[in-house]
């Protein structure tokens, strides 16, 4: 695609926006491109996702200001559930995804990254909800998903502000799992992704659905969502190869994903 490339790495698939002179920026056809490429991911084949930004300064530096300036009321709201309609689609993968944040995560950026079920990032990396400087709210899902990640307060002064936090800052608050030298990065995220692709990929995947099913509901029905998804893994090629591996004292010989 002409603003998002797509790389597969064995069982890992590498999203990378690709627009290094806009600092990877979000216009309709950068959001039309990666649609593509999350449309085109072979879940047979890839059993986890990183997502990057090319260039060393910024991941995602938020949607294209000089497009959403002219827009309409009507147009406004197109666009947000344009946008949100794809990072849903992103987030609904059945496989897990990484964000390797390499610089800029602003707005739409942090949107994205936010979409992904684990964040690490560079030590140059910077995050922020900056929308309410320019007269807007967050349009990709800021507003509902910074909350879940960080908790209410800090989310609100964030989002109300408009301030942006470096690297330490959103480690320390739990927005990124780890911070790592900017030329350590995508191998960090490359040993991560392929850590989880060495398990049995119907558990790791069952592990995603319990999860998303179960976290904001209440604990009687989230026990329930568990059960359905633990008792979907047996009977599996790959629970009975993972189970007589343990019992014979040996390693898995490769998990199947059947």
């Amino acid at each position: 695609m002409g603003f998002v490339t797509y790389k597969q790495d064995g069982f890992v698939g590498v999203i990378t926006i690709d627009r290094p002179k806009a600092l990877n920026a979000l216009n309709e056809e950068v959001l039309k491109d990666l649609e593509s490429v999350i449309d085109g991911i072979d879940l047979k084949e890839t059993r986890a996702v990183v997502l990057t930004g090319a260039g060393e300064k910024s991941f995602v530096a938020g949607a294209d200001i000089g497009a959403m300036s002219k827009m309409t009321k009507e147009e406004g709201r197109v666009f947000g559930k344009f946008g949100n309609d794809i990072f849903l689609k992103l987030e609904a993968l059945p496989i897990p995804t990484i964000a390797a944040v390499n610089g800029f995560a602003l707005g739409g950026g942090n949107e994205l990254a936010m979409s992904c079920d684990i964040r690490i990032c560079s030590e140059n990396a910077v995050f922020g909800q900056p929308e309410v400087g320019l007269g807007i709210t967050p349009g990709f899902g800021g507003t509902q998903r910074l909350v879940r990640a960080i908790g209410t307060g800090k989310a609100k002064e964030m989002i109300y502000t408009g301030s942006n936090i470096k690297a330490e800052e959103a480690y320390r608050i739990g927005l990124v799992n780890a911070v790592y030298p900017q030329g350590d990065l995508m191998a960090a995220a490359m040993k991560l992704a392929n850590k989880i692709a060495s398990n049995a990929p119907i558990a790791v995947q069952n592990c995603k659905r319990a999860i998303t099913e179960g976290y904001l509901s209440d604990m009687g029905h989230a026990a329930e969502v568990e059960e359905k998804w633990f008792g979907d893994c047996f009977e599996t090629e790959d629970q009975q190869e993972g189970m007589a591996a343990f019992l014979e004292k040996r390693k898995v010989e490769g998990f199947k994903n059947r």
